[in-house]
């Protein structure tokens, strides 16, 4: 509406849709003037008026929800619309002075009312300062990315993380900068999309991991960019590393624990049983333990209990899951042996463990073993729980015959006896 406006004064002469008679007075003389409106007058006066009336209804209806300190810039932007709608129905209404139009004189004293509630709000002022503050005081690194992959911008923190970063990178494309910040290609994906990732770099000589927030900019003037945020995770990782560690790891002995056994075991004994190959399920109870700890103390029972997985251990191939079960106890699985072909690796290590010693502080203490070996059966779909029930009556079988051996599993004597 301005600019049509602003066309169709300047043409007046041509066609006076501005005005009908616009004139120096004949009778008062300069500078007054005598104007008649035309028709184009009277539509901008009611787009002016209507944008004014709806100005002015805007700041009034967020009166109360303005800050005491902002009250005296609002109202002196009503006043200014007050102003205006007022000096613009008396000049209408014929109530100003004949030949003048008073309301340029009154656009003045309202730009001024502007302006001063403009200039003496300190929230243009601050704005621009606290954001500024903001952005540098993050305990995240942002970079600012064009539609190029060219750097715009980065705060403080980012220069923490990579403190080769400076100002001279600005402009640069993103994949050369991180080469330079890295020593690496760029492996992120940099994309006008949401996503997250994690990256591990070495500063410094210690490894560090970091979280990357990837969002797009809003478009602005058709303009587009990507922010990068750079969360430092090192030590969340580890927590999780070391949360994880403790849900699944035996501390003692640096085994899986029954918990992470008997879900690995679950696991691999469903793909054994869908390719109908051989699964075999193995625990293993060190003979006369209690006697161990009553006799030297539970401190040579843990060593004990090390040295018998340290043997064990020699043994074992890929694929071959070998945990403490609890106490004394530990638990073998074996994807793709029989029984017979586990009967075999128990008795090799029972062999190998007894013919050693283990010397202790307090004496040599003669460490043996007892275990029990179970298959399963592909007649029927057996459960982790079924498997290993049986493996623990063939181990049951080994103690009452002597200890010091290995004992299968026979589905035919169970049923006999």
């Amino acid at each position: 509406m301005p600019i049509i406006t602003l066309v169709i004064v300047a043409t007046n002469e041509w066609h006076h849709l501005q005005y009908k008679v616009l004139e120096i007075d004949p009778v008062l003389g300069a500078p007054y003037v005598l104007q008649e409106a035309g028709i184009w007058y009277v539509v901008h006066a009611v787009y002016m008026s209507s944008c004014m009336v709806t100005t002015l209804l805007v700041a009034l209806s967020h009166w109360k929800e303005v800050a005491e300190v902002y009250r005296a810039q609002l109202f002196s932007v009503i006043l200014s619309q007050l102003l205006f709608m007022v000096t613009s129905f008396g000049y209408l209404m014929g109530f100003t002075p004949h030949g003048i139009d008073p309301l340029p004189m009154v656009l003045w004293l309202s730009s001024l009312l502007y302006l001063w509630s403009i200039n003496s709000s300190p929230l243009f002022v601050l704005m621009p300062i606290a954001k500024d503050a903001i952005f540098n005081s993050m305990n995240d690194g942002v970079i600012v990315l064009d539609d190029s992959m060219r750097l715009i911008e980065f705060n403080q923190t980012s220069k923490l993380y990579f403190p080769q970063l400076d100002r001279t990178f600005v402009g640069k494309d993103f994949h050369e900068i991180w080469y330079e910040l890295s020593g690496n290609e760029l492996s992120l994906e940099l994309d006008l999309i949401n996503h997250t990732q994690e990256i591990e770099l070495a500063n410094d000589e210690t490894k560090r991991v970091y979280q990357i927030r990837t969002s797009p900019l809003v478009q602005v003037k058709n303009s587009k960019g990507i922010v990068l945020i750079f969360s430092d995770v090192t030590e969340l990782k580890k927590l999780q590393n070391k949360l994880h560690y403790q849900a699944n790891y035996d501390e003692l002995t640096q085994l899986y624990n029954r918990r992470a056994f008997m879900k690995y075991c679950k696991k691999d004994l469903e793909t054994a049983e869908q390719s109908a190959s051989a699964f075999t399920v193995m625990l293993m109870d060190i003979d006369h333990f209690k006697e161990v700890n009553d006799t030297y103390g539970h401190h040579i029972g843990d060593q004990v209990l090390q040295y018998a997985v340290e043997v064990c251990k020699k043994y074992l191939l890929e694929g071959q899951v070998f945990a403490r079960y609890g106490g004394e106890e530990f638990a073998f699985y074996l994807s793709g042996y029989t029984a017979k072909e586990a009967e075999e690796l128990g008795n090799n290590m029972r062999k190998d463990l007894a013919q050693q010693v283990f010397r202790s502080s307090k004496g040599d203490i003669p460490v043996t073993f007892s275990m029990g070996v179970a298959e399963s059966s592909h007649e029927t779909i057996e459960t982790t729980d079924q498997l290993l029930n049986k493996a623990d009556k063939a181990l049951y079988a080994a103690k009452q015959a002597g200890r010091n051996q290995v004992q299968v599993y026979a589905e035919q004597e169970e049923r006999a006896s």
